[in-house]
């Protein structure tokens, strides 16, 4: 069946129009609840405008040639002045380009989205809203505090904790929200939280009634802190609460004892350093903050992709000839496959006509026709089933040593063979190949190259309760980058044994090591060793 364009309720496709503006709601942080909508323009728009407060990696999606332009506002921090962004919109607007506005949350609560449409309707430029999930209903969820319950609360007000400094009088009637019988809930509540407690104290709300602040909502690092209406300001300012935080108050706030459940995630209260290269960090990160994890991605090595050289493009010509294809990382079957395509080819060159006999009972190949197709693990073998290869061998431990061994059933001896692979990998496989008298070519489709950490990500990382270590080159090229400000106190995940040997020879001490090397035998292995190592990170606090 051929493939169909999405469309949306109104007929048009799901891509960012010329002319348009599109002002859309990221969400409370946590970039798992964007909606798909917002992710779809993202990656059409020509020009994105977008706030402070959006998650992390909200932008990755983004076209390479995408002009992105930074217009939030912090507090105590000079910015654009609002009438300057909606000048920019109707500007880019008008040029033909297709505009995404990015905001945190949702653009009409307590997002200016109101403003910036009305705006870009008087000049007539068209423009679409996207609504995002608001922090009012995130946050309080992930703090395990149901804004209404039928015992409770059967109504829930939004109210602004930071009015506009120059209006003439609160638009905030506090004898109103006083006698509101529901859940009061505040952004931008902890700079006039004293004021504001004391105001609706004042109009009749019970001082002793259940109050909360919940810092940071569904990002990383976030926390709550419980007290009553009467203590809160206090307890949040001895317990250095900060921006961004949402206050609030009523009764259900007590329904958190029962439903909380950001805390009981396997790693809450653990940071987490992550240093493998940025692209693949993505995935192991989003797996540590699924499982409650702070995550610092503080990457090491950077790919750098060689398909440009002779070597390669050679192999590429001649796939054909080889009765074996050793693939061993992920990485390398992505670029194999990227170099296949360069040439003009696809998954159908690993489908010549080469016969192999495996032994019956080593391998679950048998006859096939085609060139053995062997990876160094399971990631490696995702990676080449994501490109419609089945990795023919597959060793359960991810260690050059553990494919020579699987490799002993395939008959090499005066045959072509491909091991495809890093620049700086090590020779035990080629070596061992040549040793039973295989022609074999090592093709380097990359090289792994030092990244510069950051100062914030250092200083993040000071914190930290574990570091993970994929490969010896992140060893090498952290250890090297931080010297003295590497986390000392942090424990060391090792991946396995090759990588171990690295961080003993940088002078250090492997706290973990996986059983089965690759990324979940590593991420099992940290989470075996979470259950019995304290957090130091305490992320809820009482009155």
């Amino acid at each position: 069946m051929a493939a169909q364009l999405r469309h949306t309720p109104w007929g048009g496709n799901v891509s960012a129009r010329s002319g348009v503006v599109y002002l859309v709601g990221a969400g409370p942080g946590d970039s798992g609840l964007m909606t798909a909508r917002s992710l779809e323009l993202i990656a059409s728009a020509d020009a994105i405008y977008y706030d402070r407060l959006i998650p992390p990696g909200a932008l990755d999606g983004a076209r390479d040639d995408a002009e992105l332009f930074y217009v939030g506002k912090a507090p105590g921090v000079s910015s654009v002045p609002q009438a300057e962004i909606g000048e920019r919109l109707i500007e880019a607007a008008r040029s033909g380009k297709s505009v995404v506005r990015l905001k945190g949350g949702d653009p009409f609560v307590f997002g200016r989205g109101g403003e910036e449409g009305e705006a870009l309707r008087a000049d007539g430029i068209e423009f679409e809203i996207v609504p995002g999930i608001t922090a009012g209903v995130a946050a309080t969820a992930y703090a395990g505090i149901p804004v209404t319950h039928r015992d409770d609360a059967s109504a829930v007000a939004f109210i602004t904790g930071h009015e506009d400094p120059d209006k003439e009088e609160s638009a905030l009637d506090w004898e109103a929200l006083a006698r509101f019988p529901g859940t009061l809930v505040f952004y931008m509540g902890v700079k006039r939280l004293a004021a504001n407690a004391a105001s609706l104290i004042e109009a009749g709300r019970e001082a002793g009634e259940p109050a909360a602040a919940v810092e940071r909502g569904t990002m990383d690092g976030q926390r709550t802190v419980i007290a009553t209406l009467g203590t809160l300001a206090e307890t949040v300012e001895r317990e250095n609460v900060s921006a961004p935080a949402l206050i609030v108050i009523g009764p259900v706030v007590q329904r958190r004892e029962a439903l909380a459940w950001l805390e009981r995630r396997p790693l809450n209260d653990r940071r987490v350093v992550v240093t493998r290269a940025r692209p693949q960090a993505s995935g192991l990160a989003k797996t540590l903050r699924g499982l409650g994890a702070e995550v610092v991605e503080l990457p090491a090595i950077r790919i750098e992709p060689l398909l440009d050289s002779e070597t390669v493009r050679s192999a590429i010509e001649r796939i054909g000839e080889y009765a074996l294809i050793c693939v061993t990382s992920p990485n390398g079957a992505h670029l194999l496959f990227e170099a296949l395509g360069a040439g003009g080819l696809d998954a159908r060159a690993l489908a010549g006509p080469q016969k192999q006999q495996i032994e019956e009972g080593r391998s679950n190949v048998g006859t096939k026709t085609g060139p053995v197709v062997a990876a160094i693990g399971p990631g490696t073998a995702r990676a080449l089933a994501a490109h419609g290869i089945a990795a023919d061998i597959v060793p359960e431990r991810f260690v050059a040593e553990s494919l020579v061994e699987a490799l002993a059933a395939v008959d090499v001896a005066g045959k072509k063979v491909l091991v495809a692979r890093a620049a700086e990998a090590r020779d035990v496989i080629p070596e061992h190949l040549e040793g039973r008298g295989a022609e074999v070519d090592v093709v380097a489709l990359y090289e792994t190259v030092p990244e510069e950490p950051s100062p914030e990500a250092i200083d993040d990382a000071q914190r930290a309760d574990y570091v993970t270590f994929t490969s010896s080159s992140t060893v090498r090229n952290l250890t090297k980058a931080l010297g003295e400000r590497f986390p000392g106190g942090a424990r060391i995940v090792s991946i396995g044994p090759v990588t171990s040997e690295a961080v003993r020879n940088a002078g250090l001490e492997v706290d973990v090591e996986a059983e089965r090397h690759d990324i979940d035998g590593l991420v099992d292995a940290l989470l075996l060793d979470a259950k019995s190592e304290p957090g130091r990170l305490g992320r809820s606090i009482g009155d």
